[in-house]
C-alpha cells in the first residue's frame, strides 16, 4: 500500500529538529517516514530511529485508553477508566493537595520528550495559574548555557550550515553520526570539497571519532586543560590575533601570564593524552582561521562542566575566528528564535510565585530532603509530561523510593508505559507528533517550522495541550486557551510573534528563515554582555548563585568527584546510537541493534580483572549498583569505562538502571546533573 508523504516536523529532543515526509496511508495509519529534500540543514538526511516512526507510531503496547492503578506502585498494574474518571480524579488530588500542604505541595515535572512549543510548554501554563511549585530544568543543558553565557553573553553561535564552508571542524563533546547526522553531513562535505580536516575531542572511541583525522581522547572532565593547553600554543607561538583580541574581548592583563604554565606537557598529566598530540592540534587550529567547533552537552556533564565550556569557548576569540564564514562555534541556535509563548505559558496573566525545584534533585525532593525542598512543603502530588525520571534522572534509587510513596499522588502522560508510569496512579495516554498540532524552534539551525496533525489520534489519546485546559477548567482556573485547539493556538502564537500569515503561512513556507546577518551572527557587532565583549574573565556572579569556586579565568577546575583504591574507574553514560534519551528503547528494532547494557573497558583492565566479551560484573558506588555484561574495548583510556545508555530498568538483571549511579549534587554555579562525572568499582560476578 502507499499513501501521501505529507510535511512534518521530527519532535525529538536533538539539534537538527529535522523537516519530514511522513507517507499517510489511511486516516489512522502512517507508513515510511524520510527527510524533507528541500530542507537545507535537513537535506533528505534522517537517523535510523525516526525512519523507523512507523514502528513506534503503531506499536502493539502503545498506551490507547487512561488507566488507574489496582496494585502496589511499580509492579505496572492497572485498569482502564475513562477520561472524565482520570481527569476529575487528577483534578480532585490536586485540590486536596493545595487544601491541606498549600498548592507549592503540587509540582509539575516535564522536559524533552517532545520539543514543540504548545505541546511542551502547555504544563508551565498550569504551575503559573494554580500557584504550583515551579521548576529549575537543569537535567540538560543548565550547565553548558552557564558556560556559554560566561563568554559569550548570550545562548547562539554560528549558524550551522556554515559548517559546509569551513576549513577545519572540530566535534567537541558531540557524537554527531549517533545524535545530529546533518552535522556529521556537514562536515564531511567540507572535507570532501575543501579538504578540511575533521577532530573530534571525546573520552571514548565513538563512530564520529572513527571517521575522523584526528581524535583526542581526554580523561571525562579534562577538556578545560585541553583548551587551556591550545590556548598556552596560540599565544606562545605568535598564532593569537592581538587586533581582535583587543578590540572585541575583555583580553585581561594577566591572562597570558596565567597561560604560560599551562603548557602541553601540564595537560598531558591532567588528560592523560601526549603533549605532542596537544601541540599538533593547537598548531592545527591556530594555524586554521576559518576553524568551526560544534560543542556538545557531553563534555559539561562535569562537576566543572560550566569552566571547561568557558575554557573551549575562549578558543575562537584568541584567534579572531568568528571574522570568517566557517569560522567561530556553535552551541546552539536556541536565542535565534523570538517567539511569543505567553499566551502557552500563562504569562499573560498574573503570576503566582512559587518556590523553584530543582527537577534533577527529584530523589532527594520527593523523599522530604528539607534543601531540596527550599524549606517549603513536602510535594504530595505531581502531574508528568514528556519525562521519564525514573530512567533518566541522577540517583535512581532516590527517586524510585521517592515515587514509591503511598502518599504522594502522581498523574504521568504517557505513549508508552515507562519505568515512571508504572509508579503513577493514573496514566494518561498521549499522542505522538503525526496526531497534532505544533510548532517547532531548533537548537542545531535558525529555521522555525509548523507542523500539523496527520493521523488520527491512536486508541482515545489525547494531546498534552489538551490535558492541560481540561485540567484547568477542573480546577476553575479560567485561560482562553482552555477552549483553544492547539491548532488555534498555534496560530496566535505565530502571530504574535511577527509572523503575520500565521500557522497556515508558516505549513506552506514549510520553514521561516530566522538567521541572522553575518555580522550578528559572528559577533562583529558586540557579543551578549552589555559592553560587547567577549569574556576571558567571567562574572560567575552573574551567571548562578554557586560560584565562589569557579576560575577567574580559563582553567582546569580539580572538582571531579574523586578515584580512590575503592572506586578506581570513571564512568561515562554516553547516548545510544538508537535510543535518544529513553526514547525509542521501547521499539524491538532499536532494542536488537543495541543488544543489551553493555560496559565499555580497556582490555588491560580486562586482565586484570579477569574479564572476558560478555563477563557479567557489578558497578557500584555510595549510590548503588548495577549489574550488566563487559565487553573489552581499546577505544577508551585505561581506568574510563562507558555505558551506552538509556535503558530501561527491566533490562538489567537487578532491575536498576545505569543511572543509579549517578549523582544528583547541583554543578557551579547554576546546577545541573553530572551524569558523566562518576567514580566506580567494577568486580566481575560469577
Amino acid at each position: 500500500m502507499t499513501g501521501d508523504f505529507v510535511p512534518a516536523v521530527c519532535p525529538h529532543d536533538c539539534p537538527s529538529a529535522c523537516a519530514l515526509e511522513v507517507e499517510r496511508l489511511e486516516p489512522t495509519e502512517i507508513g515510511r517516514v524520510r527527510g524533507a529534500v528541500d530542507n537545507p540543514y535537513t537535506d533528505g538526511v534522517l537517523c535510523a530511529k525516526v525512519n523507523r516512526y512507523r514502528e513506534r507510531t503503531h506499536h502493539p503496547d502503545r498506551l490507547t485508553e487512561p488507566l488507574k492503578r489496582v496494585g502496589p506502585k511499580g509492579e505496572g498494574a492497572f485498569e482502564p477508566i475513562s477520561w472524565d474518571v482520570a481527569l476529575d480524579t487528577v483534578a480532585a488530588a490536586f485540590q486536596k493537595a493545595s487544601e491541606t500542604q498549600g498548592p507549592e505541595s503540587v509540582w509539575p515535572y516535564f522536559y524533552a520528550g517532545t520539543m514543540g512549543i504548545i505541546q511542551r510548554k502547555g504544563i508551565l501554563r498550569l504551575r503559573r495559574l494554580m500557584g504550583y511549585s515551579q521548576m529549575a530544568r537543569t537535567i540538560c543543558a543548565s550547565v553548558s548555557g552557564a558556560g556559554l553565557n560566561a563568554g559569550l553573553g548570550i545562548g547562539k553561535g554560528i549558524d550551522g550550515l556554515e559548517m559546509a564552508e569551513c576549513d577545519l571542524a572540530v566535534f567537541w563533546g558531540t557524537n554527531p553520526v549517533s545524535t545530529q547526522i546533518q552535522a556529521m553531513q556537514l562536515a564531511l562535505a567540507a572535507k570532501k570539497e575543501r579538504g578540511a580536516p575533521l577532530v573530534t575531542v571525546d573520552p571514548y572511541r565513538t563512530r564520529t571519532a572513527a571517521l575522523s583525522d584526528m581524535h583526542l581522547m581526554p580523561r571525562p572532565g579534562t577538556d578545560g586543560a585541553l583548551a587551556c593547553a591550545t590556548m598556552h600554543v596560540l599565544f606562545r607561538d605568535g598564532l593569537a590575533d592581538r587586533e581582535y583580541l583587543e578590540r572585541m574581548t575583555d583580553f585581561p592583563a594577566d591572562l597570558e601570564r596565567h597561560l604560560e604554565s599551562r603548557s602541553p606537557e601540564w595537560a598531558a598529566a591532567i588528560t592523560g593524552l601526549e603533549a605532542t598530540e596537544i601541540e599538533a592540534f593547537a598548531q592545527l587550529y591556530g594555524r586554521t582561521k576559518k576553524s568551526f567547533l560544534r560543542l556538545g552537552n557531553g563534555f559539561t556533564r562535569q562537576r566543572n562542566g560550566a569552566a571547561n565550556l568557558h575554557a573551549v569557548t575562549c578558543l575562537p576569540a584568541i584567534t579572531g575566528a568568528w571574522q570568517h564564514k566557517g569560522g567561530g562555534l556553535l552551541m546552539s541556535s536556541g536565542a535565534a528564535f523570538s517567539l511569543n509563548v505567553d499566551r502557552v505559558e500563562g504569562l499573560d496573566q498574573p503570576d503566582k510565585p512559587a518556590r523553584i525545584l530543582d527537577m534533577s534533585r527529584i530523589g532527594d525532593v520527593l523523599l522530604g530532603d528539607t534543601e531540596a525542598l527550599c524549606g517549603g512543603p513536602p510535594v504530595t502530588a505531581m502531574l508528568m509530561q514528556n519525562v521519564n525520571p525514573a530512567a533518566v534522572a541522577p540517583e535512581l534509587d532516590k527517586v524510585r523510593a521517592g515515587l514509591a510513596r503511598e502518599d504522594l499522588f502522581l498523574c504521568v502522560h504517557e505513549q508508552f508505559l515507562t519505568d515512571t508510569a508504572k509508579m503513577a496512579d493514573i496514566v494518561l495516554p498521549a499522542t505522538s507528533f503525526v496526531e497534532h498540532d505544533d510548532i517547532y524552534t531548533s537548537y542545531g539551525h535558525c529555521y522555525l517550522q509548523a507542523s500539523r496533525q496527520i493521523i488520527e489520534p491512536v486508541g482515545e489519546s489525547r494531546s498534552n495541550h489538551r490535558v492541560i485546559g481540561g485540567l484547568l477548567s477542573r480546577l476553575g482556573a479560567d485561560h482562553p486557551s482552555n477552549a483553544m485547539s492547539a491548532e488555534d493556538l498555534a496560530d496566535l502564537v505565530l502571530k504574535d510573534s511577527g509572523q503575520q500569515n500565521g500557522l497556515d503561512g508558516v505549513t506552506k513556507d514549510r520553514w521561516v528563515d530566522c538567521r541572522e546577518s553575518f555580522e550578528d551572527g559572528h559577533f562583529l557587532n558586540g557579543f551578549g554582555h552589555p559592553d560587547g565583549k567577549f569574556r576571558f574573565a567571567p562574572k560567575w556572579d552573574e551567571i548562578g548563585p554557586d560560584h565562589a569556586a569557579m576560575p577567574r579565568l580559563p582553567d582546569h577546575m580539580d572538582v571531579l568527584e574523586k578515584t580512590d583504591d575503592s572506586h578506581p574507574f570513571r564512568l561515562v553514560t554516553a547516548p545510544a546510537r538508537n535510543f535518544l534519551n529513553s526514547s525509542f528503547s521501547e521499539t524491538e528494532t532499536s532494542r536488537k541493534a543495541e543488544k543489551r547494557p553493555t560496559l565499555l573497558i580497556h582490555p588491560e583492565d580486562c586482565a586484570v580483572l579477569s574479564l572476558e566479551e560478555g563477563s557479567r560484573v557489578r558497578l557500584s558506588n555510595k549510590r548503588g549498583e548495577v549489574t550488566l555484561h563487559a565487553k573489552p574495548f581499546d577505544g577508551l583510556q585505561q581506568g574510563v569505562v562507558v555505558v551506552e545508555s538509556i535503558w530501561p530498568a527491566s533490562a538489567f538483571e537487578d532491575g536498576r538502571g545505569i543511572n543509579t549511579l549517578v549523582g544528583s549534587d547541583p554543578v557551579p554555579p547554576a546546577g545541573g546533573a553530572a551524569f558523566h562525572d562518576i567514580a566506580i568499582k567494577v568486580e566481575k560476578l560469577a
